[in-house]
């Protein structure tokens, strides 16, 4: 007999659809996912904003707003990029420098308060020149002490007090001008920006551009077109977007890949029968296994197409969100182009393929006259592949578990990373022996559930191979929504405590006055740390407080090592995580970027505990001074009653809730991510559940015919699923704390925070997921009852 394999495989598909239902939900899924991270991918290397401020300027000197450096050596080196905290500036010597090639504006833009409090932009009026302000009465500012308001800032009166980075003044208003700005003469501006040396930009007009980047000489960026957007937020978008696709992306798509191959996997095992007949009646290996490959060919393009769809909209939701929360600027854009789409769809036929091709060696390779024997009974042997590895895997893991439990620091957190992969690994590949050795420890207790208990028991043990299918998608499910989401609650509740026990001040005055006394002046911000040794080196944002005064007084920074008495300007205090990842202590020097990205090599006096709820980094505020935007302090500490006049001041209590407030977007981003994966997970686990169901209809029936009642059928399918559930949720669990535990302990110094509550309730999903996903199949095999077999 000719057989025609392209033919049976689309008679196949079209006359028996539900039998690929499961395989088309997986690559939809599958498709979803790495579309979604690949459009974020992209987004955030096309990353870009308008030109607002100096959209009317033909050529813009800026400092670069990223720190590059080169890491490494010889083939391996590679470079580093990391965006500065705050604006980066040029140095103001370029502008004396650049003058003879045209007319030279300086600009600068500092904020400044009026006595109601509320914040207005304030520059030099030179800027006027790009930014459009025209006078609507009166003259521009010349002289020291002179100021021109907008029409918008509220201001009223021949003189006003502006309170400036410098501190307090009084101007003379010489003259009004349209929108909500301060105007000031450009050396003025200068001065009062608290950064006299150092420029936000400076402006050429008639220049030459390629004349100018010779004058420049590498010192700053010499922008034109749609490049002259210098917002730093940009650079901190651009590594969102590319941390989300990228590091995000590259796990979520191999946890999709990896589940979608075992689900195309699971299809062509359970079709083992067909592919036996089809070897006695005379099909070569070669006809199998193009049977396989033209089903995949069959299958993935549909689901590719259709899986761009959610893809495409789950980006979108994803990207709007971090927008919304002012993660990403609102004039970037989300980039959809044809690049991830097609690369989503193409790894989804490819991992059908591949998937379909190893699921296909044994029926293909097997004699015609043992294919029938051989489908009817699963074998017991263990693939002398896939155990190895198997095994190998489990190996690794445990072996980064255990550096990573007796290390210390980032060391400690990079060998947990690689836990939960190299055991989840372990699990797909010696999945039929752990379900066995699962069907024999949770059979006992099945056991007493009397016949439909025993007869699950039985089922799981002789049907390893599929208990084993089963079982992976939970443990998967588990296992990363339990690493994210409780990660992220010690994090939260090591910061917390840290908070209430080192914040000894009695009231906090946020954004105070610069004149305001009674207490110590901190302000908050963010420096780049040189994180690590040797060529593990990198820089790493760190959270930062610049501190005028006694800060004993009204912090318990929890000192180990040094003394805060020592703090004085060229030295600092320095968190224990830090230290101990760069291998540092007292009398080290630490490399620091100050806000702006300014070198800095200040000397330890200090190492403390707690600088995960206070700030990783203390400096003297006198370092920060002319380095940060704001160019003040943001908050004032203050032990005992609060001076007259400073406006309301909270209550520590209350600025521990508004610092929980502004960490909503990383708790937010680790739920998502917590869903994303673990959703994916449940609906692979469900999938794979009800297509194990559907495809056991003969033997549910079988039971029937035998005597078995509907009843006791559901009830023996309910003890399989609570064994399944049961085995995923443990496996899970103690995936999740092998890699909670050293995690922790190089965060936050102390055990993982798990919510009993929370952990219930991601069992109680577990186990209903799986009831459901057996239960509602099962009803619908079983209603005609007992029918022929």
């Amino acid at each position: 007999m000719l057989l025609r394999p392209n033919g049976l495989a689309r008679a196949a598909v079209r006359f028996r659809p539900a039998a690929f239902a499961g395989t088309f939900v997986a690559l939809l899924m599958t498709v979803a996912i790495v579309s979604a991270c690949g459009i974020l991918l992209e987004s955030g290397a096309r990353a870009s904003l308008p030109p607002t401020r100096y959209a009317e300027a033909p050529v813009v000197v800026a400092a670069d707003q990223q720190i590059r450096r080169q890491v490494g050596s010889g083939e391996g080196a590679y470079e580093e990029v990391v965006g500065v905290p705050e604006r980066a500036r040029v140095n103001a010597a370029l502008l004396e420098r650049l003058a003879p090639l045209g007319r030279a504006v300086p600009d600068v833009v500092f904020p400044v308060r009026g006595d109601a409090g509320s914040a207005v932009e304030a520059s030099g009026w030179g800027a006027s020149a790009f930014t459009g302000a025209a006078l609507a009465g009166g003259r521009a500012p010349g002289a020291p002490g002179e100021v021109v308001l907008g029409t918008g800032t509220g201001f009223t009166g021949d003189r006003v007090s502006l309170d400036t980075p410098v501190g307090k003044r009084e101007f003379r208003v010489v003259g009004r001008a349209g929108g909500t700005g301060v105007w000031f003469s450009d050396a003025e501006a200068r001065a009062l920006s608290g950064h006299p040396g150092a420029l936000d930009a400076v402006v050429l007009f008639d220049a030459d551009p390629e004349r100018v980047r010779a004058a420049v000489d590498g010192r700053a960026q010499v922008l034109t077109g749609a490049a002259r957007a210098v917002d730093p937020r940009l650079a901190g978008a651009k590594e969102l977007l590319t941390g989300l696709g990228g590091s995000f992306g590259g796990t979520a798509t191999l946890v999709a890949v990896f589940t979608a191959a075992g689900t195309v996997a699971l299809s062509v095992g359970q079709r083992s029968r067909e592919f036996a007949l089809l070897r006695a009646v005379g099909a070569t290996p070669r006809q199998i296994r193009r049977i396989v490959a033209t089903e995949a060919l069959l299958v993935a393009p549909a689901a590719g197409v259709l899986g761009c769809v959610p893809g495409i909209g789950l980006a979108a939701w994803w990207f709007g969100q971090l927008q919304a929360k002012g993660a990403i600027p609102g004039g970037v854009e989300l980039t959809v182009s044809w690049i991830p789409l097609v690369s989503a769809a193409g790894t989804g036929l490819v991992t059908a393929l591949l998937a379909g091709w190893a699921a296909a060696r044994r029926p293909a390779r097997i004699r015609p006259g043992q294919a029938l024997a051989a489908a009817a009974v699963e074998r017991l042997r263990p693939g002398w592949i896939r155990t190895p590895l198997g095994i190998a895997a489990l190996a690794g893991g445990v072996a980064c578990a255990g550096l990573a439990a007796t290390s210390g620091g980032e060391d400690a957190a990079n060998a947990a990373l690689g836990v939960v992969m190299l055991f989840m690994l372990a699990v797909a590949l010696l999945g039929p022996l752990i379900a066995r050795a699962c069907a024999a420890v949770l059979g006992f207790p099945l056991r007493a559930g009397g016949a439909s208990g025993s007869l699950a028991a039985a089922n799981s043990r002789a049907h390893a191979r599929r208990l084993a299918s089963a079982i992976t998608p939970i443990v998967l499910a588990m296992a990363f929504s339990s690493t994210l989401v409780f990660l992220h609650t010690s994090e939260e509740q090591a910061v917390r405590q840290q908070q209430e026990a080192g914040l000894l001040a009695d009231h906090v005055i946020t954004d105070p006055p610069a004149d305001l006394r009674g207490g110590v002046a901190v302000t908050r911000t963010s420096v780049l740390a040189m994180f690590g040794t040797g060529p593990e080196q990198r820089l790493q944002s760190a959270s930062a407080q610049g501190v005028a005064g006694d800060v004993t007084t009204v912090q318990d920074l929890g000192v180990r090592e040094g003394s805060l008495a020592a703090l004085r300007p060229g030295t600092v205090a320095v968190d224990r995580s830090l230290a101990e990842s760069a291998r540092l202590g007292v009398g080290d020097r630490v490399e620091l970027r100050l806000p702006d990205g300014v070198p800095a090599n200040p000397e330890i006096v200090a190492v403390y505990t707690r600088g995960l709820g206070l700030g990783q980094v203390t400096l003297p505020a006198a370092d920060l001074t002319g380095h940060t935007t704001a160019g003040r302090a943001t908050e004032l500490l203050i032990r005992g009653p609060v001076p007259a006049g400073p406006g309301s001041a909270m209550s520590t209590s209350e600025w521990t809730t508004a610092q929980n407030t502004d960490r909503e977007v990383n708790a937010w981003a680790n739920t998502v991510m917590a869903a994303v994966l673990g959703g994916f997970a449940a609906v692979a686990a469900a999938n794979t559940l009800v297509m194990t169901v559907l495809d056991r209809r003969r033997e549910l029936r079988m039971l029937r015919l035998v005597g078995s009642t509907r009843r006791q059928v559901l009830r023996m399918l309910r003890w399989e699923a609570l064994l399944i559930g049961g085995a995923g949720v443990t496996l899970g669990s103690a995936i999740a704390l092998a890699t909670l535990f050293p995690l922790t302990k190089a965060v936050t110094g102390a055990p993982p925070h798990i919510p009993p509550m929370l952990y219930a309730s991601f069992a109680a999903a577990a186990l209903t997921l799986g009831l459901a996903s057996t239960a509602l199949p099962a009803r619908w095999s079983l209603r005609r009852g007992a029918c022929s077999v």
